[in-house]
């Protein structure tokens, strides 16, 4: 009898999962477009002994010199990646189209061309457009090179002829490599061309930030394998019709991942914001129905922050809830509490809120400042002048205490603020388990302002009656 054929077996890039039969869309994770046939699995190939480059050795005689960060020259991303790029380390940044990815990577080269060899591979723009933004930004050095390419043949070539120091593509999406089927862009061509740019990193230990494009959703195009290949995964943030940006840390292998850097595009180039604080913030004369000041933390920086909120009658059998720069599932709790313990009327109203300058709260602190708003709102009456608010809101109406309440009540005694509001306990010391046993963690002195007054409540009942 004749051998039946092998059918070809398909598999999800993002999951995993495996169908007999191409489909367009994941049958587990509801992904679009990430099936792919599964290449032929040929024999077991067994590693012999001495085959490895580097014999293993102890962990206090493997160097970390290697390891250390070497300063990009642009002091906010510096704080965002921990302190500068690693060599060999391999760098994702994604954005939006537009709003300043390639302004950032080209001056942070020209800085860091200084003082080593830098390769500037570009294949969405001709070598002659970087050139004209080169020099609106006066990024021009002598050791930075320039390549327009889009073939992942070609990049590697010119990799070996210029020995960069650091080498960054613009974008990963456009590269494209004859050795994976599909369209540059496709699931199989991002994965190969990654993964042949990471080996090419790690062997080479140069230093590679990658351009990546992002979704409708704002989450980044590719497969998913792509974040898991890099060592830092940054996200470049903002409105397109504000100057302010922020680049944010979603993974990083060598620093911490809750820093944000600031920057101001402008025409000249982008310049880092080193002190942030009033961004956030509106100016006005007297205070206004609907807005309360909160401080959050991004990071080792305390920043001052606006929440604003709308309350208006409808009749509409709906109303709306509408959130911008909040978590939209911890304004609809805030609003649940205000509503049960409270006895807020909100039903028939629709509420919107957001916050200023574009900025995203997700510090569970901004709960207190959310509730505040809102009900200042509803009726119609401003809060105190300089007063501040910052408390985790629970679901039976208590207030509990956040972390870095001290740096957040600092920074905003010194922006001249004169009231906070905080739960209760939030200036008390800390108890931390040392040698098996809880001991007092003391918590320094008090570094606010002359005249800042710190008030303290136990619910949500309480803050509401301070205030009005």
């Amino acid at each position: 009898m004749a051998k039946t054929a092998q059918k070809p077996g398909y598999r999800c890039a993002e999951c995993g999962w495996r169908t007999t039969k191409w489909v367009g869309r994941c049958g587990e994770c509801q992904a679009w477009g990430t099936v792919d046939e599964e290449g032929a699995r040929g024999g077991v190939n067994v590693v012999q002994p001495g085959a490895t480059s580097a014999p293993a050795l102890p962990i206090g005689q493997v160097k970390a010199e290697m390891a250390t960060a070497r300063t990009t020259g642009v002091s906010e991303l510096d704080r965002v990646l921990g302190g500068g790029l690693v060599p060999g380390a391999v760098v994702l940044l994604a954005g939006e189209p537009g709003i300043g990815k390639s302004t950032l990577l080209l001056e942070a080269a020209a800085s860091i061309a200084e003082r080593t060899t830098v390769l500037y591979v570009t294949g969405e723009e001709s070598a002659a457009q970087v050139r004209l933004r080169a020099d609106r930004i006066g990024a021009i050095q002598d050791q930075l090179y320039l390549a327009a390419e889009t073939d992942l043949s070609a990049l590697v070539t010119h990799v070996e002829k210029v020995q960069p120091s650091m080498l960054v593509v613009d974008s990963v999406q456009t590269i494209g490599s004859a050795q994976a089927t599909g369209v540059p862009g496709g699931v199989t061509q991002v994965r190969e061309v990654a993964a042949n740019l990471v080996r090419l990193a790690k062997e080479r230990n140069m230093a590679t930030v990658l351009v990546g494009h992002v979704t409708k959703e704002g989450s980044i195009a590719g497969p998913r394998t792509l974040e898991h290949l890099v060592d830092v995964v940054l996200n470049f943030e903002g409105d397109r019709h504000s100057r302010l940006r922020m680049v944010r840390a979603i993974k990083n292998r060598f620093g911490p991942t809750d820093e944000i850097g600031c920057f101001d595009l402008h025409e000249s180039g982008i310049e880092g914001i080193t002190d942030p604080s009033g961004l956030f913030v509106s100016r006005r004369s007297e205070p206004v129905p609907g807005t309360c000041v909160t401080v959050t933390v991004e990071g080792t920086r305390p920043l001052p922050a606006e929440v604003q909120a709308l309350v208006a009658r409808t009749e509409a059998q709906q109303p709306r809830r509408t959130s911008s720069g909040l978590d939209p599932f911890r304004v609809q709790m805030v609003l649940a509490v205000l509503e049960r313990r409270l006895n807020a009327r909100l039903g028939g109203c629709d509420v919107f809120t957001a916050t200023v300058g574009g900025i995203k709260l997700a510090d569970p602190a901004v709960d207190l400042s959310v509730m505040l708003a809102v009900a200042s709102a509803a009726g119609d009456k401003p809060l105190p002048a300089g007063l501040v608010a910052l408390g985790e809101v629970g679901l039976a109406g208590e207030l509990r205490p956040v972390k870095d309440v001290r740096r957040r009540l600092t920074e905003a005694s010194r922006l001249g603020f004169k009231r906070a509001l905080v739960p209760t306990g939030s200036l008390e010391e800390g108890t931390r388990r040392r040698n098996g046993q809880q001991a007092l963690v003391p918590v320094g002195p008090v570094a606010f302002a002359p005249g800042f007054e710190v008030i303290q409540a136990e619910n949500v009942w309480d803050a509401l009656t301070h205030v009005t």
